[in-house]
């Protein structure tokens, strides 16, 4: 299936994923009929039932629409689903058109000029203040993101009718992001991840220097500075971005503004100083993120004006450096960070930002294959908390393994002050202790227990 336009019904099998929900809702607002199935019922599956999206959670082909006409029908699935699933194998003997959805958001994104930003880290804070900078100007400005941004209250941007450019965050998971063709693309980092996918980082490297090279003729590829990775693969112009080391986009005069919790800063730009910048959103790597969100949005055709007023409206997206709760003693912070370059990275923002409070950090591994690859890294960001919690992991698409928990990570840390506990009972152990800071980390279900941390919290204060 080479051409959407004549497609009118669009099944998405497992559509309470972030990236597949984008893609739900941007086809129901093209007036395409949209249904889907997904395993566990969520707050971001009841939004898409609440904006007419009909979502079912049992896994019975009897929920397929029986009424669609299969020529005008597409199946969009994720690679996270288990091949024998029922209603996945149901797709694959029948002639409707079935695509995975890095395909089918390829699809979309090459017809236009795309702003692709890969990385194994900060793809999702990016992507989403790139999307919020181009808000600020004339040009017509589509995006799908990784997460729920706060500026707009979804994971989709709607594009105009005819957008100049379309915001894509481009995963690296399964090769998806080889997909994409972008006009303009960016790479935050390239750290081993996804190793049941690509088995040592020599391929995760292959694989991102495939990616540089579709770029289009013509286009322009934005490199964290320090970034391995050959260059010689594209034939894009290339520019670097850092926080404050030399290079084409980098900050100058960067200070927090404590008493207001922001940060100001000149931007460095090939084409001049863009003075008075200011990020209200806290975190030292959100900085970083910012620059090279400026860097794209600069080369993409935004104004000065245009980079500070994004920066300065940007509220960031929901778990990435999400202050969930603060008062005149205790703050909560929640954040997806689920590898160990993660946990280091958001760990030492918050303590740069809280330089004199204790720190106690509860996190929810992620991926039985990742916890057995970097139980020793995670110890060691880990025991940079003053005080650290752990939950049982989260397994997402995967089986058990034989000898693989978070006692793994626990037993392998060298902190005297860390707990080995079930989710449900964290809320009791912070009442318990002594707490100044909290910060929830995970790509499961850890903030499902936000609420119950912030009423506990509540009664300390």
């Amino acid at each position: 299936m080479n051409n959407l336009q004549n497609i009118k019904n669009v099944f998405f099998l497992g559509i309470g994923g972030i990236g597949m929900s984008a893609l739900a809702r941007y086809f129901k607002s093209q007036g395409r009929n949209v249904a889907g199935y997904d395993r566990t019922r969520t707050t971001l599956t009841d939004s898409l039932q609440s904006e007419g999206i009909d979502v079912h959670y049992d896994d019975d082909i009897r929920n397929i629409p029986s009424r669609w006409n299969p020529a005008e029908t597409l199946a969009v699935f994720t690679p996270a689903l288990p091949y024998e699933h029922k209603e996945l194998s149901w797709f694959r003997e029948k002639t409707i058109g079935l695509l995975k959805r890095a395909k089918v958001l390829g699809m979309i994104c090459n017809e236009k000029n795309c702003i692709a930003v890969a990385g194994t880290h900060g793809k999702t804070t990016v992507s989403t203040m790139t999307a919020i900078i181009l808000q600020q100007t004339q040009m017509n400005c589509g995006a799908f993101l990784g997460g729920i941004s706060k500026n707009i209250g979804s994971n989709l941007m709607l594009p105009a009718e005819d957008p100049q450019w379309l915001v894509a965050e481009a995963d690296e998971y399964d090769r998806s992001f080889l997909h994409l063709q972008p006009q303009i693309a960016l790479v935050t980092s390239i750290d081993a991840d996804h190793l049941d996918i690509y088995g040592d980082k020599a391929k995760i490297e292959e694989s991102f220097e495939k990616f540089i090279s579709q770029i289009k003729p013509g286009g322009k590829l934005v490199l964290k500075k320090g970034v391995s990775i050959d260059t010689k693969k594209t034939n894009a112009t290339l520019y670097t971005y850092a926080l404050k080391d030399s290079a084409d986009f980098h900050t100058v005069n960067l200070q927090l503004q404590s008493e207001g919790g922001y940060y100001t800063f000149d931007l460095k730009t090939p084409g001049g100083t863009i003075s008075n910048c200011r990020l209200n959103y806290p975190g030292l790597i959100n900085v970083e993120n910012a620059v090279g969100a400026s860097a794209l949005a600069f080369l993409a055709g935004a104004s000065a004006d245009n980079i500070k007023a994004g920066l300065e409206n940007y509220k960031g997206v929901l778990r990435r450096f999400d202050v969930r709760f603060r008062s005149g003693s205790q703050v909560y912070i929640d954040d997806y960070a689920h590898h160990p370059a993660e946990l280091e990275a958001v760990i030492s923002s918050v303590k740069a930002l809280f330089p004199n409070k204790k720190l106690t950090g509860i996190f929810q591994p992620h991926l039985y294959s990742r916890t057995r690859d970097f139980a020793e890294e995670f110890a060691a960001s880990l025991d940079m908390l003053d005080e650290a919690v752990l939950v049982p992991l989260y397994p997402a698409r995967e089986e058990p393994m034989a000898g693989v928990s978070s006692k793994l990570i626990f037993d392998k840390m060298k902190s005297e002050n860390k707990y080995l506990i079930e989710k449900r009972d964290v809320a009791g152990l912070l009442k318990e202790k002594k707490t100044e800071v909290v910060l929830t980390m995970g790509a499961g279900d850890i903030d499902g227990i936000a609420f119950e941390i912030i009423e506990a919290l509540k009664e300390k204060d």
